[in-house]
């Protein structure tokens, strides 16, 4: 296509931007050496720019403003050719080099009880060039990742991490080593992770890009902006794939121990047999366990050796919070509690997940936040922001064993939802109560909407899926 054309539709962006993709996939696992030295004229291809437009505009993020307090949703309401003429004008700044990225605008989102996670809001403009950059980048550094990966990559789930740490606890890999990040996202080395980018990516242009997007800076809530010499914040489209660029050492390292001393069953039997230790690594994001077949003493072992991998990279371990634990202890992992019980009737034991206390505490939380807001809107209102709530929740745990904690969730619900309505009505009574908002049975409706029963979802065991094919390779054939 030639980039001067008119703007393509969509379903022409798309086919052109995953047959290109399809592509650079290939050169990339053919040759793992390669670099992509002309790469930007994609980044302002307008097929590309129309396709990071539709996720920009597609996503919840729509409606959250930068530092410019400009909203794709607001641009997406003036109409087609108010999108055409921002994505014009966004395309010839990024072309001739007048584009230059805005701070992000940080916001503090609570994590726990005295806790926040740093979320940092890029603006609009800055968000679709990033947007384009990630479906250039992505393909060829999908690649290179390894199997042990499953954070932010395409086709991998977080069940898919947790099946995997669940299939090799049940075998002889008894002691976890159960790695915590201090402040992953906010001191990665740009150094560092510039040298790993520049392994694959030679063109200049593309590189002052990415360079540009991490060295923008931070706006504070109270409004003091700050430079950032470290760190990819959290919410940039770019930052999962930079932090898995960065993490990617950890990968390596394990891939090349167990490449080295364990490639063969018969080569871990007899390793086993001498007294010596295996190990496996599965991460999800900056989330991290080594599953260790051996003893106590082989996985204390690992705090300096992956202290080691990390220091490069600007990274270092949480003392307090990288612990040792067998697996019949149990540990808590992307949510869940896995831990070996014995199963009852029977001498036998087995490795299973659980929603974590933590999990559970947090959708207590949601749930009574919820409920505690003021009673001057409809009980419709109110079921309309606990359902989504609830939905995600036991979607998310579903593969658990999570029966007994779904019906905890269900009896705490409507417990919450009846003093909400006891606190609306304080003149009515119990049976008048009923018969308005249960008149089917005692469970809380509005109409046409009622509450969720968290209770009502099907729990299924979610089977390791192995080797998992790359999407890019299975779009092969469009290539």
């Amino acid at each position: 296509m030639n980039t001067d054309a008119p703007w393509p539709s969509l379903s022409q962006a798309r086919a052109r931007v995953l047959g290109i993709q399809a592509k650079l996939h290939r050169w990339s696992t053919g040759d793992t050496t390669a670099r992509f030295d002309d790469l930007f004229n994609l980044v302002v291809d307008p097929a590309f720019l129309v396709m990071a437009w539709e996720r920009v505009a597609g996503n919840r993020g729509a409606r959250t403003a930068g530092v410019d307090r400009v909203t794709a949703r607001a641009i997406t309401a003036e109409g087609p050719a108010a999108v055409t003429a921002f994505l014009t004008d966004l395309r010839e700044q990024v072309k001739s080099g007048t584009f230059a990225p805005a701070p992000v605008r940080q916001r503090l989102i609570p994590k726990s009880p005295g806790k926040y996670r740093r979320l940092g809001i890029p603006t609009v403009t800055d968000r679709v060039v990033q947007a384009c950059l990630m479906l250039v980048l992505e393909p060829i550094f999908e690649a290179d990742f390894h199997p042990s990966s499953y954070g932010f990559r395409p086709r991998r789930r977080a069940w898919d991490a947790v099946a995997e740490v669940q299939m090799f606890a049940s075998r002889s890999y008894e002691w976890v080593f159960e790695g915590d990040i201090t402040a992953c996202f906010d001191e990665i080395d740009h150094t560092a992770l510039m040298g790993r980018v520049r392994r694959r990516i030679g063109d200049k242009r593309v590189l002052a890009l990415i360079k540009a997007f991490l060295k923008a800076g931070i706006l504070s809530e109270d409004q003091v902006h700050r430079e950032s010499n470290t760190g990819t914040p959290q919410g940039g489209i770019l930052s999962p794939l930079l932090a898995n660029i960065a993490l990617e050492v950890l990968d390596e390292h394990f891939a090349q121990v167990w490449a080295a001393i364990s490639p063969t069953r018969v080569d871990r039997s007899r390793r086993r047999r001498h007294g010596l230790p295996v190990y496996r690594l599965v991460r999800y994001a900056d989330d991290f366990v080594v599953l260790v077949s051996g003893t106590r003493e082989h996985a204390e072992a690992l705090r300096d050796q992956v202290g080691d991998v990390l220091a490069p990279m600007g990274l270092r371990l949480s003392p307090e919070k990288t612990t040792v634990v067998h697996i019949d202890d149990g540990f808590d992992f992307l949510g869940f509690r896995i831990q070996r019980h014995r199963k009852p009737g029977t001498g036998k034991r087995y490795v299973y997940t659980f929603a974590a206390k933590k999990s559970v505490a947090s959708i207590r939380r949601k749930v009574k936040a919820i409920t505690k807001q003021g009673t001057n809107h409809a009980l419709g209102d109110l079921l309309r922001q606990l359902n989504p709530v609830l939905r995600g929740w036991t979607a998310y745990f579903r593969h658990a064993v999570a029966k007994a904690t779904f019906g905890h969730l269900r009896h705490y619900t409507w417990n919450r939802v009846i003093r909400w309505l006891r606190n609306k009505h304080r003149k009515t009574g119990w049976k008048a109560l009923r018969r308005r908002y249960g008149p089917t049975g005692w469970w809380p409706r509005d109409g046409e909407t009622a509450l969720f029963d968290p209770a009502s979802v099907t729990v299924t065991r979610y089977r390791y899926r192995g080797v998992i094919p790359s999407r890019w390779a299975a779009l092969a054939h469009i290539a």
